[in-house]
């Protein structure tokens, strides 16, 4: 809601005092829109922060944005602007003392999930703070699918939170969701997919072959999309299919505590193919240990073959590291080749289990002691060689930064 104070008053008032830490002295030589002096103060902070000196007329004029001079200025992270002593006088004889004043607006949050995985997004909103809106999400007898808003989203800063898993109904559901909101004048969409779909399809490694990935981004932008929030990408270029922001987060904080409050001691991580180098890299760093490398090869889809090791394992603990768990084949492949390389005990931690086919059948007869995953895919049934850890605090912290325009990066720094 927008409220306005006085020149005396507005210190004391809670917006205010937000919006002023944000605001630090400027040397620069731009001018304060509103009475062309220079610019005693730069603001920079979320763009619902917009300031107004209002003249002694009654007249409202907008302080100086970069990039806008509208009255109000338009949507801006940065204002020039000054605030005058008692005698302070504008370009047209107006004395703006005690008439500088501060509107502050902050949009809305709205929380909504579609049904691919509406479990995770109730621990997303508990953790939040606030409960999921109401929407309704069905399916007509010939398979096609209908979504309605049962709320006003009016002006609303939208969060759909919607994991793409196969089937491919998970996607249209989420399009579908985007293409409503943006009918109903949200003033901005946000979609969170935990487990972003079809990103294994993200390069054209054989002819004829369609790059998914990049067709799934365009499908996003088109539907009305603003950002994307997402974790673990099975390949990070794939941000750079998109055209509007993309928010990147990462698993391995979880993974980390987990297995730092088990005490993995003597242990090497393993990157299961040379795809997950990079990642199991970031792990061994945060863990302090040692990196090794499956060296295999992929003669089908879903199909792995083990040809070296590269790296020191015998009579070591071993902690596999993936982005992804399909059918399971690479895993275990890979966990049987260490164990007879002499490998102790191993684990696996991977961010979306996917669980296809044979997978957990594979998992529980392997070498493999435990799996431990995330809950951005629900599992199918359970299991007592799959451990599941959540990432709802982590999504709500990340939305909260997302709606205040604060930084998402230092998620991750140690």
């Amino acid at each position: 809601m927008q409220s306005k104070v006085g020149y005396r008053d507005y210190l004391r008032h809670a917006a205010t005092q937000r919006a002023m830490a944000r605001c630090v002295p400027f040397a620069g030589c731009l001018s304060c829109r509103a009475c062309r002096r220079r610019a005693r103060f730069v603001y920079s902070g979320p763009r619902s922060f917009v300031y107004y000196a209002r003249s002694s007329n009654g007249r409202t004029a907008a302080f100086g944005a970069v990039g806008g001079g509208s009255s109000p200025p338009r949507a801006t992270t940065r204002y020039f602007f000054c605030i005058h002593g008692t005698r302070g006088v504008g370009a047209h004889g107006v004395n703006f003392a005690d008439q500088v004043m501060m509107a502050y607006k902050e949009l809305p949050i709205g929380l909504f999930t579609g049904s691919s995985n509406p479990a995770l997004a109730a621990r997303i909103a508990e953790a939040y703070g606030q409960d999921l809106g109401q929407l309704t999400c069905k399916i007509f007898a010939d398979g096609e699918l209908y979504v309605r808003y049962e709320e006003s989203i009016r002006g609303v800063d939208v969060f759909l939170i919607q994991s793409t898993f196969p089937n491919a109904d998970n996607w249209m559901e989420l399009l579908l969701l985007i293409d409503a909101a943006k009918r109903a004048s949200a003033a901005r969409i946000t979609a969170v997919i935990p487990y972003f779909g079809y990103a294994r399809q993200e390069r054209k490694d054989q002819p004829r072959v369609s790059i998914a990935a990049k067709l799934m981004a365009d499908m996003l932008v088109t539907a009305g999309i603003d950002r994307l929030l997402t974790m673990d990408l099975h390949a990070s270029q794939i941000q750079g299919f998109f055209d509007v922001p993309v928010d990147h987060l990462y698993a391995s904080p979880v993974f980390v505590d987990y297995f730092r409050g088990i005490n993995l001691d003597n242990v090497v991580v393993v990157a299961p193919d040379v795809g997950a180098i990079k990642m199991a890299r970031a792990y061994a760093n945060r863990l302090h240990a040692e990196l090794a490398v499956i060296d295999k090869r992929r003669p089908n889809q879903n199909e792995a073959e083990v040809v070296n090791i590269i790296g020191e394992i015998k009579g070591r603990n071993v902690l596999l590291i993936d982005d992804m768990i399909d059918t399971a084949g690479t895993l275990t492949g890979a966990a049987n080749a260490l164990r007879e390389a002499g490998a102790r005990d191993i684990m696996a931690a991977c961010t979306h289990p996917l669980l296809s086919g044979p997978a957990y059948d594979r998992i529980e007869s392997s070498a493999i002691s435990k799996v431990v995953v995330t809950d951005s895919i629900p599992l199918k049934r359970a299991s007592s060689s799959v451990e599941v850890v959540g990432v709802a605090d982590m999504f709500a912290d990340a939305i909260r930064r997302i709606a205040t325009d604060a930084s998402v990066s230092t998620l991750f720094k140690p």
